[in-house]
């Protein structure tokens, strides 16, 4: 009889998940899907170096970046980015605005294949940019590709020089990627998918009073568990003393 009950209770669990999983739409499985791969990124052994994750003011997840089949090999994504919160970005990590990246030709070594992308926002002057519009990487943000592994923690100064950090991963290879030439840009349409109401991305970002929705909960944990406290707010704390 006991059998049969647990037995009972987890098919109805199951049904559940299926139930919950049908009502989300696209945009909401797209956010869901950056919670997994930002989880496994973290998974990963020779992954994004932790003291540069620290000192990350905002995280862009892009999920299986592609290649158009035309034209001259541009490249698409959408995706979501996570920002501390307060006004110095020392707090918490906060609720996701959803985003969109295009290039010319992203340039990734596995020609074809669909590719995860990670981005580190650094500092204000990038986080401000990819706020406003609709930015050029390495013309109106700088960007580069980000060192790995814990021996790479030693270069103190990657953080320093770009405003955007970028990593890719691919048939299981992890590894910096250059994205100068490609676009990112808020993709309020798709916020709006996953908020149910209109909601800009610069009032997702700032409003402190925007919930993180179900289905980026597991985003936003996982850079909670892994890097909770803004080290560069401390670094610069200290030194003001």
């Amino acid at each position: 009889m006991k059998r049969h009950l647990v037995a009972t209770a987890l098919c109805l669990t199951l049904a559940a998940g299926v139930v919950y999983a049908a009502k989300l739409n696209k945009e909401q499985k797209r956010l869901e899907e950056c919670g997994v791969v930002m989880q496994e990124v973290l998974n990963i052994p020779d992954n994004i170096p932790h003291d540069l994750l620290e000192k990350a003011e905002c995280v862009i997840v892009v999920p299986s970046v592609k290649k158009l089949a035309f034209g001259i090999g541009a490249d698409y994504g959408r995706g979501a980015m996570v920002c501390r919160t307060g006004e110095h970005f020392r707090g918490h990590w906060g609720a996701p605005a959803m985003y969109a990246l295009e290039g010319g030709s992203i340039g990734f070594q596995i020609g074809g294949e669909a590719t995860d992308l990670i981005l580190l926002v650094m500092n204000g002057r990038g986080m401000e940019s990819i706020l406003s519009s609709k930015v050029k990487l390495g013309a109106d943000a700088s960007v580069a590709g980000g060192p790995k592994g814990r021996d790479a923690s030693a270069d103190t100064d990657a953080w320093m020089r770009a405003e955007i950090l970028s990593y890719s991963r691919s048939r299981g290879v992890f590894a910096g990627v250059s994205l100068e030439g490609s676009t990112i840009r808020p993709d309020d349409d798709a916020s709006e998918d996953v908020y149910g109401h209109p909601i800009k991305a610069k009032d997702i970002v700032r409003g402190e009073h925007v919930g993180v929705p179900g289905t980026g909960r597991h985003l936003v944990n996982a850079l909670q568990r892994s890097a909770p406290i803004n080290e560069s707010e401390r670094a610069s704390n200290a030194s003001s003393r």
